[in-house]
This record gives structure tokens, sequence and C-alpha cells, in this order.
């Protein structure tokens, strides 16, 4: 049995924390609100994020220091934005070296930085080198309910990739492990932006045709931008690539993909975000891939057009006529080129 604390009980922290209780774990499930955390203890329910009993043996707590006190692991499940705040706030209680694993899916803007280099610059006594991050296709609602999925967490510490490996792993949550980091983050944000191309173009009432195309060329972009930042191209095939590309954009559980819908029927981004009630990570994603697709020149049509349409009100119809009349090209001559010059250092 190890001891957990996951930092961020939203639906994501909350799934994850369930894994880690049927795995036999002790788990601390800290919010920074104190009501949240009551209720939690009390009802065994976080039914603001999801509607599933809550395993007993997880403790809530609102006070960081008590909930990381001689923890194993600390689990990061916070927004991306909240990342600096919350490594800020461990520095000055944290007495001993846990394993830092983050499972957050985004990317800050105006530095394309990476969750992983954010917490290494962040937290004085981890090194960048043993963070651990775990992505892949994986619905909150669905881990919570024990239906199978597959995810992977990839760290350069091997040690420390098979140690988050084995505390996740059980019969109906498997675990793959990697060494790209770049890749496997790279692949977990990005392919939030395409989401919200995804549910944009279900919103204008476009059919499977349009998705497929989206989606397709989605993962040419993503690639496109990891490659040149260094990950390894086939990341993008495997589970935190096109896998959690995939079930992202085709489904409901997706908030980015229900952000999206909702732009494409013609609501503005304030009246979207409000009625979702919770953070939808490919907004912020979409200003820093496409601010640094720009600064270096990297071709990334539909990530510029979702950047228009959430933050500069592009209508939908007009993003789609561009990028259906843009100039004609090999489909394969870009990612041709990647595969070389990633091979060829």
């Amino acid at each position: 049995m190890k001891k957990v604390a996951v930092l961020g009980a939203g639906s994501w922290g909350t799934a994850l924390s369930i894994v880690l209780a049927d795995n036999g774990h002790d788990v601390r499930l800290w919010t920074h609100r104190k009501e949240q955390a009551d209720t939690i203890n009390s009802t065994h329910k976080n039914e603001h994020y999801l509607e599933i009993m809550i395993p007993d043996k997880i403790q809530a707590f609102h006070e960081m220091e008590k909930a990381i006190h001689g923890v194993d692991f600390i689990l990061l499940v916070v927004p991306t934005k909240a990342i600096r705040d919350v490594c800020r706030d461990l520095n000055g209680i944290l007495k001993h070296n846990p394993i830092i694993i983050h499972a957050t899916k985004g990317i800050e803007p105006g530095t394309l930085k990476r969750v992983s280099h954010m917490i290494d610059e962040e937290l004085v006594n981890v090194n960048y080198e043993d963070i651990v991050v775990l992505s892949g296709p994986s619905h909150a609602e669905e881990v919570a309910q024990r239906q199978p999925t597959t995810v992977t967490v990839a760290s350069i510490n091997e040690q420390n990739a098979k140690e988050s490996q084995d505390l996740f792993f059980n019969e109906v949550f498997r675990v793959y492990t990697s060494s790209d980091v770049i890749g496997i983050e790279l692949g977990g944000a990005l392919k939030n932006i395409i989401a919200l191309g995804a549910g944009i173009s279900d919103g204008l009432g476009f059919g499977d045709n349009a998705k497929a195309a989206l989606i397709t060329r989605g993962l040419a972009e993503i690639t496109r931008l990891g490659t040149f930042l260094g990950a390894n191209p086939l990341s993008f095939l495997g589970l935190p690539g096109v896998g959690d590309l995939i079930v992202t954009c085709t489904s409901v559980h997706s908030r980015n993909w229900r952000a999206g819908n909702l732009l494409g029927k013609g609501r503005d981004l304030e009246e979207v975000l409000e009625q979702m009630g919770m953070v939808v990570e490919g907004v912020r994603t979409a200003e820093a891939a496409y601010q640094f697709a720009k600064e270096q020149n990297i071709d990334m049509p539909i990530t510029t057009g979702i950047y228009d349409i959430v933050h500069h009100n592009k209508k939908p119809k007009e993003v789609v006529e561009q990028l259906m009349n843009r100039d004609k090209r090999e489909e394969m001559d870009d990612l041709a080129s990647l595969l070389k010059n990633r091979y060829a250092r």
C-alpha cells in the first residue's frame, strides 16, 4: 500500500482517486474549497463533477499540508493555470521527496511550456527528469465507473515510470510506460484544440466526413508541432496521441467537444464557459499553440482557425470556408519531411 495525495478534486482527480483506492492505496484528495472537502467526507459524493459514490477509504482535505504529509506520491490534477500556484504552495510545506506525477493536459500561453516544465521551474527540490506524466484516452466518467481504460505514464526516469505504472495498474485500468515525455504531454494537450474544432463542426451540422478530415489533419498539425519540439512522431500514433484525439473529438463526455458544439451553434465564448462551469483547457491551449506556431512559422491552419473563433469571435462558417479553399498540396509531403528530418539527426 502506498500513500498518495491527489491535488485537485475535479472530475479527473476524483476518478484517478477511485482507481488508486481500488488498488488498496491510502488516498488523500485535496481541494482548496473546505465545503467541497466536507461534502465529500460526509456524503462520499462529488456531484458537481461526477455522479458516482466515492469509496469510503478516500479522505478529502482542504489543508494541503495535511494532505501531503508522509505521502509516497503526489498526483497533480489541477488546471494548467493553477499549476504554478499549487507548486509554490508545496514549496513551503513539502518536507520530503515523493514521486511527482501530473495528469493535467494543457500548455501555458505565452511560453508554450509543458506542465512538467512548469513543475520543474516551481518545485525547488524536484528535477525535470524525475517527473512523471499520465495521459491517454480517458474520460473521467468512464474511469470512475470502472470501465476498461488504457493510458500511458511517461518519464525520463525509468524507475519512476515503472513505479507509477504499478501504482495505477489493475484489471480495468491498463497502464503502459514511455520515455517520450514531450510527445505524451503535447499529444494530451494539443488534442483539446482539435476537439473544440470537432464540436464546432457538429454544432454547425456537418457530418462524419468533415469530422474525419478534421481529426486526421488535426493529427498532422499535432505531429508537426510536436516533432519540432523534439517529440518522437510515433508517439502521436499511440494512446496519448491518436487514441486521446479520437475519444475527445467524438464523445459528449468531452468538455472541449461540448464547448465547441455550443460555439458552432452560435454561442459566444463567455456564455459557453459560464454554462460549462468547468475548465476548458482547449481555449488556453489554442492561444499557446497559435502564438508559438506563428513565432516559429509552423503551418497549423486548423489551430489558427480555432484560435480565431475562440479569441477573435470569427464566424465558424467563415473559418471552414478558408480551410476548404487553401492552396492545393500533397497530403504526405509535410509528414514525410518530418520523419526524414527526425531520423536523420
